[in-house]
């Protein structure tokens, strides 16, 4: 299987309507139709792909709130709940460096926030190079995030 990242039109809904999340999940991540039907300025969809098909999707914000000068936001990072389990997340978010940098030279890091409550996404995170800034947010859904940041810069 071929893991690969693409970016998505804002009128490409087709390509990733089918993506859907365990319904306990949808509070952290919310929905690829959600996603599309709120209009963000400075935020950017893709698409995670096994042998051209969709099977996760994630946003990239260069205006994140909390994010410092020269740092991309990722928000709604989701996995198709028929395709969870099989390691797609951590390959996807490791691939992430190498695929944000030529779309975002000037970007030093990514930046997200992650609901303390849920493991499973912290753990694969950090299994994925992010690291725990430390930094509490409270400005979520659900209760407080920890706010996790993945360097994008070569090594």
């Amino acid at each position: 299987m071929c893991l690969s990242l693409c970016p998505v039109a804002s009128d490409a809904f087709d390509l990733v309507r089918h993506i859907a999340v365990q319904p306990d999940q949808i509070l952290f991540s919310g929905t690829v139709a959600q996603a599309f039907q709120t209009k963000e300025d400075g935020v950017d969809f893709h698409a995670i792909l096994i042998n051209e098909t969709a099977i996760g999707f994630f946003k990239i914000d260069r205006c994140y709130g909390i994010a410092k000068d020269n740092e991309l936001g990722l928000r709604g990072f989701m996995i198709d709940q028929r395709h969870q389990g099989k390691g797609h997340a951590t390959s996807a978010l490791r691939a992430l460096p190498d695929y944000l940098r030529p779309p975002y030279p000037d970007q030093t890091s990514l930046l997200l926030t992650v609901d303390i409550q849920n493991v499973a996404a912290i753990a694969c995170y950090r299994k994925s190079g992010f690291l725990n800034t430390g930094q509490l947010y409270f400005g979520g859904f659900s209760g407080p995030q920890q706010v996790m940041r993945l360097p994008l810069l070569a090594a």
